[in-house]
């Protein structure tokens, strides 16, 4: 126990009469009275040591100024509901009730509210995030998509109630009509930026041609506002969202001078809403005068081009000479080889003339005389030769007679009486070709495949009609 002296110089225990306390029982006390104390406060500081929801989903980190530090907790639930996220080195005025944390014998702040520290606070955190994502190429114009020229549906992600979707609406109407699916989303506050995120999400996710159809277009809006009431669209999780998608998509959130972070990941940015309906579809009416004047010029270069081809054509027909004088010289060529034609066949048939007489000359009996007094001195060599030849005629002779005897063998009419047919011949042996060559009487000779059967003309035409023309009728041929 402490003790002190006395001012006679006798010593005493101070506080020998206080009641002892466990550490249990002093961090108990402490916490009831810090409690009791402060049950809610308002705290302003910059979030240092962040790092991040624990595992449990409880978030801890300090809020700090120039001259001291506290311990903070966010419990999950609450970190789940919390419109701004904490993130290090922002600015915040936190909202909640001081405790005790007995295990480390400190004491700590339990948020229930966190909000950004004023205007500044949030510019910073917006220019912290622009840094972060353009550093990542979200902003680049290379990865933006064109528009569709005349989009057949077209999406729009706002909220239902609001004036927004009207003047869309009323705007796409004045200009072009078409297709509009409206995904409905909470436009401030606390879920908005969730979902905005689903509902851009979710137009992706459509089947191109299916019910209900995926958008060629989508447009991301909502009306004017303050830096707070805008700062979903500032979210992260927004601007990808925005970034990934595979439809092109037109920013129209806020008025002119606003500015969000979904306006530098879009493919386009509209002033305002009515501005972004205005740039995805073109005035029907001005569309069609458009496309009236281009098919009127087009009609008016084709009759001139026409024009200018027939004017090029009779240009041509002048140059061309007239069919008398390009045959004049072929017809003169004609004439003089007709006059030379005589003579020529007089020539041609002296020099075969000739060339007979020397053939003749050499077969005379005497030069073959010559020639077989010759071999005579040779017999062996003039057979063998003999022999050769005459081998050689036979055989080509033979293949010519063969090759005859099959042709006749192929037009023969015996084939055809083979197939079941009759030749029929009158009395000289000719063939009968008509019924009205045949009279009554008249004796046949009818030659089928396997030999002649004789027959006489039971009815025919007349003796008097058998050099042609009509008779009297047709009765059967044999009897």
């Amino acid at each position: 126990m402490p003790v002190t002296e006395t001012a006679a110089g006798a010593s005493t225990e101070i506080g020998s009469n206080l009641p002892e306390l466990t550490v249990s029982e002093l961090s108990a006390e402490l916490k009831r009275t810090v409690e009791g104390i402060f049950p809610h406060v308002r705290l302003r500081g910059e979030i240092s040591n962040y790092r991040g929801p624990h595992s449990s989903g409880h978030v801890y980190f300090s809020l700090k100024d120039e001259g001291a530090r506290i311990d903070a907790v966010i419990w999950k639930g609450n970190f789940q509901r919390l419109r701004f996220k904490p993130e290090e080195g922002l600015e915040v005025v936190a909202t909640g009730r001081i405790t005790t944390y007995a295990g480390k014998s400190s004491y700590q702040i339990v948020i229930e509210q966190l909000e950004p520290a004023g205007i500044g606070a949030l510019m910073a955190l917006l220019e912290e995030r622009k840094k972060k994502l353009a550093a990542e190429g979200l902003f680049d114009e290379a990865r933006k998509k064109p528009l569709p020229f005349l989009p057949r549906v077209i999406g729009v992600v706002t909220s239902p109630t609001g004036a927004v979707i009207r003047d869309i609406l009323h705007r796409l109407s004045d200009r072009f009509p078409s297709h509009v699916l409206v995904w409905p989303v909470r436009v401030q506050g606390e879920s908005s930026a969730a979902e905005v995120t689903a509902a851009i999400e979710g137009f992706n996710a459509l089947v191109p041609g299916g019910i209900p159809p995926r958008p060629d277009v989508l447009i991301v809006a909502r009306g004017g506002g303050s830096l707070e009431d805008l700062w979903g669209f500032n979210e992260e999780i927004v601007a990808r969202a925005v970034a990934a998608s595979a439809i092109p998509l037109v920013s129209a959130v806020g008025h002119e001078t606003d500015f969000t972070l979904i306006d530098f990941v879009a493919d386009r940015r509209a002033p305002t809403p009515s501005a972004a309906a205005e740039l995805i579809v073109p005035v029907r009416g001005e569309l069609k005068a458009m496309t009236e004047s281009h098919g009127a010029r087009l009609i008016g270069c084709l009759l001139r081009y026409f024009e200018r081809l027939r004017g090029e054509l009779r240009g041509l027909t002048r140059g061309i000479p007239a069919a008398d004088a390009l045959l004049a010289l072929p017809r003169q060529k004609l004439d003089a080889t007709g006059d030379r034609l005589p003579r020529a066949l007089r020539a041609n048939a002296h020099r075969h003339r000739v060339e007979f007489a020397r053939a003749a000359a050499r077969l005379s009996p005497s030069s073959l005389r010559a020639r077989f007094e010759r071999f005579r001195g040779r017999p062996g060599e003039f057979l063998e030769r003999a022999g050769r030849a005459l081998g050689t005629l036979i055989a080509a002779r033979k293949e010519k007679i063969l090759s005859l005897a099959k042709l006749v063998n192929a037009f023969s009419y015996h084939k055809v009486l083979d197939r079941g047919f009759a030749l029929v011949r009158d009395a000289a042996g000719e063939p009968i070709r008509s019924a009205a060559a045949v009279a009554a009487g008249d004796p046949l000779d009818i030659e089928l495949a396997d030999g002649h059967l004789p027959a006489v003309a039971t009815g025919g035409a007349p003796k008097k009609k058998r050099g042609g023309g009509p008779g009297g009728g047709q009765g059967s041929l044999f009897s």
